[in-house]
């Protein structure tokens, strides 16, 4: 193997930046050539391609998003844009591949090996956590720190105004932001899309908080629940008791960005240099992890099949600590 090329798909994470410096410094330090790959399987199927060394990659650790670009290709989800991908390595004299994403990402990389038998690794990389075969996804800690300083702030105006505020974080279809966050800002209720809560648990916790006289009220509530948008949940409650004073703040795409955490750095640099020792090592078809503090590989198809499950002794800790 003497040359890798290295690409970011899907949403950005805090530490996109701290993984692609990984995977070119360590290259390099093996005597291999790095290629950045722009604007994810797009540039792969366009041939989008830049050489890259040590010094392009300086400054950049501490940098938000990603100096590759991102996008959703939708060339590349056809068989003939994966072989005009593949045809594009080739080419360019690329034996091995370094994707950074989530599990869209991985699925779009382990159909290229399928196909093409190009050698790829994965870099876990979504703010989301959610993939299996690793305890932290690069850009997991940042985004959820970013939600706690923004509800710590939230909790001024509502201790202020005796309000009950309904706060949005991401979360499609995991809760992982919305447990952590929840926990460490000490929020009366957690609205999950693992969980089937129901409108009337969650008047019974405020309830429960009128009664103890609290003076504020946080609800975490992930965008992929299963009981509503948070506007719907304040209408609902606003029925059982019109006189509450509710507000609903949709923190969005703020939890994207940012510097990443000394974690989410730490860990994208352990990872970058594992993909490209897995690769010279003739791993490929695998994400590489970090469990219980230990390196790990997992097949791609198990990392796309097989989903994170949340912390249950965090959920039960949340409850208590809820009153």
């Amino acid at each position: 193997m003497k040359r890798i090329a290295v690409l970011t798909s899907g949403g950005d994470a805090p530490g996109m930046n701290a993984a692609i410096r990984a995977v070119v410094r360590s290259a390099a330090f093996y005597g291999l050539e790095s290629v950045g790959v722009y604007r994810g399987y797009d540039g792969l199927v366009e041939a989008d391609f830049v050489p890259l060394d040590s010094k392009s990659v300086r400054n950049i650790l501490a940098q938000g998003g990603t100096m590759l670009k991102s996008a959703r290709s939708q060339a590349f989800r056809t068989p003939e844009g994966r072989a005009t991908a593949a045809a594009n390595l080739a080419a360019q004299g690329i034996d091995g591949l370094v994707v950074i994403g989530g599990d869209g990402t991985f699925t779009g990389a382990h159909k290229l090996f399928e196909e093409h038998q190009v050698p790829v690794v994965g870099i876990p990389g979504t703010i989301d956590n959610d993939l299996y075969g690793t305890d932290y996804t690069i850009g997991y800690d940042t985004a959820s720190n970013t939600v706690v300083e923004s509800i710590d702030k939230i909790r001024d105006t509502a201790n202020s105004h005796n309000r009950l505020f309904l706060v949005e974080v991401m979360g499609r279809d995991a809760g992982f932001i919305a447990l952590s966050s929840g926990l460490a800002t000490g929020a009366i209720s957690i609205v999950l899309p693992e969980r089937n809560t129901t409108i009337e648990e969650l008047q019974a916790a405020i309830d429960q908080g009128a009664e103890r006289k609290k003076t504020s009220n946080i609800v975490v509530v992930a965008e992929g629940n299963r009981l509503g948008t948070p506007f719907e949940l304040a209408d609902a409650l606003k029925k059982h008791n019109p006189d509450l004073d509710v507000k609903v703040t949709i923190l969005g795409h703020i939890q994207r960005g940012g510097s990443p955490s000394m974690l989410d750095r730490v860990n994208a640099s352990r990872l970058g240099v594992a993909a490209v020792e897995a690769l010279l090592n003739g791993k490929s078809d695998v994400m590489v992890g970090i469990v219980s503090g230990q390196l790990a590989h997992t097949h791609l198809p198990m990392a796309i099949l097989n989903k994170a499950s949340l912390d249950e002794d965090l959920l039960r800790i949340a409850r208590i600590l809820s009153i």
